[in-house]
């Protein structure tokens, strides 16, 4: 028999960067009823390996289930190697195309080699939807569908959006929430977690499990994490993501190159960091004791040696130290982000003819390309036209990281952060694709 922390202390650690929990009442007293039998609660949650690569913006639901698991319970890791072949349709405007089973089986390796890098390998339970669903009858189908209504499927927002812009929904969609729930209850799962964007089909769950006789279980969501430019949903589409993957320099890096504000929000969402703690570094800004540039390479290297190791961290934060920390910027600098392709020199010249540009890098860096920063001080606001920032340049008025800028062609690390300052002038500038 397991023995669990006080119920109270449970709650806590497993309510810290939730975005909701149906029903809390309901989970604390399945806690209460785990921790008086010592028989831990089934926790869920569910993927279909339908890209191979994961990024940090995945991991916020891994590290949840991790606080399941430190807390002494059994985390199932279910991979949807059956509802991958149907296709997720949440939040798309169109059917996606379902996948091969060779796909499927390819990308499902590739995701158990990736989240052990969060979840223990040997307290994790590791299963396939495929398990029971390949043991599915027609007539099995048929009275799944049975416990659930056209109605309440058109309820979910994206289908009653493209039911009434009069896009096709394709029938095997709406059979995706089903099974989906009907997972919850195969597994008699007592706790489902997803991202706020599958409350509904995990809410679906819980209509099942009580159709079929079960218990209900209790649904629990976390947010979904902004990117690097603190506003989109991470994703490697739109370049503001880092992948789990990323060698150590570059994914801290990355991590420094996030706004002051967003850091509390990676804290909270990609570290085991309690709340409280999280609340103290928050309180020592503001009193003066403690300078937001050291509290995010904190958190920097937290996220580093999660993914590779201490001694990775720290040497990623020694070698940024070196390349990007000759000057610091005041914590009130603004960060602005701009696309490469406003700033872009590619053409003009290649990285072996060294006397035609300014390195503010490592050329043998990876991610490097040269801009004109020309465009960049204008770009960033900090020079009302190209001009005014071709003068400033030839003066040598314009610093990047503390050296004189000499040049207007310039090498640059993509996504990392370059202190600019032109006069009093100071912003944080980071460049991406």
């Amino acid at each position: 028999m397991a023995n669990f922390p006080p119920v109270d202390e449970q709650l806590a650690y497993i309510k810290k960067g939730a975005a909701e929990i149906v029903k809390e009442s309901e989970l604390r007293a399945k806690l209460e009823r785990s921790r008086t039998s010592g028989k831990p609660l089934k926790v869920k949650a569910g993927f279909d390996p339908t890209a191979p690569d994961l990024h940090l913006g995945h991991t916020v639901l891994l590290r949840k289930l991790k606080h399941f698991q430190d807390l002494g319970h059994t985390v199932i890791f279910l991979i949807g190697d059956f509802t991958g072949m149907i296709g997720d349709p949440t939040g798309r405007s169109a059917t996606r195309p379902p996948l091969s089973r060779e796909q499927i089986a390819e990308n499902a390796e590739t995701y158990k080699a990736q989240v052990f890098r969060i979840l223990s390998k040997e307290k994790t339970v590791v299963d396939f939807n495929s398990r029971w669903f390949s043991k599915f009858s027609a007539e099995d189908f048929i009275r799944l569908t049975a416990k659930y209504t056209v109605s309440q499927i058109l309820e979910r927002e994206d289908f009653h959006k493209r039911f009434h812009e009069e896009k096709p929904i394709a029938m095997h969609e709406l059979l995706y929430p089903l099974a989906q729930g009907y997972d919850s209850v195969a597994l008699e799962a007592d706790v489902e977690l997803g991202g706020t964007d599958q409350k509904f089909n995990l809410l679906v769950g819980r209509e099942l499990q009580r159709a079929y006789g079960q218990e209900s279980q209790v649904v629990l969501t976390t947010p979904i994490l902004e990117g690097l430019d603190g506003v989109n949903k991470m994703s490697k589409s739109l370049g503001n993501a880092i992948g789990i993957h990323e060698p150590p320099l570059e994914m801290y890096g990355k991590v420094m190159s996030i706004s002051d504000e967003m850091m509390w929000r990676y804290y909270e969402l990609l570290t085991d960091v309690l709340a409280p703690q999280i609340d103290a570094l928050r309180h020592g800004i503001k009193t003066g004791d403690r300078h937001p540039m050291e509290i995010k390479k904190s958190l920097a290297r937290l996220i580093v040696s999660d993914f590779h190791s201490r001694e990775a961290a720290e040497k990623a934060a020694e070698d940024w130290s070196k390349q990007f920390q000759k000057h610091e910027a005041p914590s009130t600098a603004e960060l602005v982000w701009i696309p490469l392709q406003k700033v872009n020199a590619v053409g003009t010249k290649d990285l072996s003819d060294t006397n035609s540009y300014f390195p503010i890098c490592d050329p043998k860096s990876q991610n490097v390309r040269l801009v004109w920063f020309d465009k960049v001080l204008t770009e960033a606001g900090i020079v009302p036209s190209r001009t005014e920032a071709g003068r400033k340049i030839r003066e040598n008025a314009v610093r990047a990281n503390g050296d004189k800028i000499t040049r207007p062609l310039v090498a640059i690390q993509l996504r990392s952060e370059i202190i600019v300052s032109v006069g009093k002038q100071t912003k944080r500038v980071s460049i991406t694709e």
